[in-house]
């Protein structure tokens, strides 16, 4: 996540321990990695979401700033209640590990601004609890409101059963908060943003961001 961040940025990011309490003067981003926290026990997310930086990610989302979770982090933005729903088990109680496909369901956003609606890009699988679950309503609601930023697709951007390898709710991989300001998204971009990684299919959402923080207001 630090190459992505300083690949789109072109200067390292800051790195932050959970036990801190307060974010550096003057952030415009904070992201909350993959990777696994306090064993994943109870609920993955569950505990990180208590941490002590959490307070300071809170309350600098509610002052309208920008928030990003991949994996765990998602995770971690459900546990925390700043976005809504759940990651469940796999469908197939099994760690998936694969590259998959998005497809972009909202343009125009702090994080999708170089990519058009419908596009289809190359991500990465690496998780073992994925499967985002929300009750009927809280689904309508997002799908209402166009929050719902990726969708799990083929390589053709058809939103099929077969795509949907750990069983999300619509095929959803990825929401964001009523501000557009908050995005939370299982599978990781991060992944590829180099060639030497594989390919640079995830590098516009961190470009996004940066064309996004550089427009916004000092």
């Amino acid at each position: 996540m630090a190459i992505a961040l300083e690949r789109a940025a072109g200067r390292p990011p800051a790195m932050l321990f959970h036990r801190e309490t307060e974010l550096p003067r003057g952030t415009d981003l904070v992201v909350l990695a993959g990777g696994f926290s306090y064993g994943d026990y109870l609920r993955c997310g569950a505990i990180a979401a208590h941490s002590p930086i959490m307070r300071a990610v809170r309350e600098f989302a509610a002052r309208g700033g920008h928030v990003l979770g991949v994996c765990n982090g998602f995770q971690i933005l459900c546990e925390a209640q700043m976005l809504p729903g759940a990651l469940l088990r796999n469908a197939s109680l099994r760690f998936l590990s694969m590259d998959c496909h998005l497809r972009v369901e909202r343009a125009g956003t702090p994080f999708t601004g170089r990519w058009q609606k419908g596009a289809v890009f190359r991500s990465v699988m690496a998780h073992g609890d994925g499967n985002y679950f929300a009750d009927a309503a809280t689904l309508d609601r997002l799908e209402g409101e166009g929050l719902v930023a990726f969708r799990y697709c083929d390589a053709r951007g058809e939103a099929t059963a077969e795509a949907n390898l750990n069983g999300s709710a619509r095929n959803i991989a990825g929401i964001l908060s009523p501000n557009l300001r908050v995005l939370g998204l299982m599978p990781h971009p991060e992944d590829y943003v180099d060639p030497l990684m594989g390919g640079t299919d995830g590098l516009p959402l961190f470009e996004s961001l940066v064309d996004a923080l550089a427009a916004a207001p000092a």
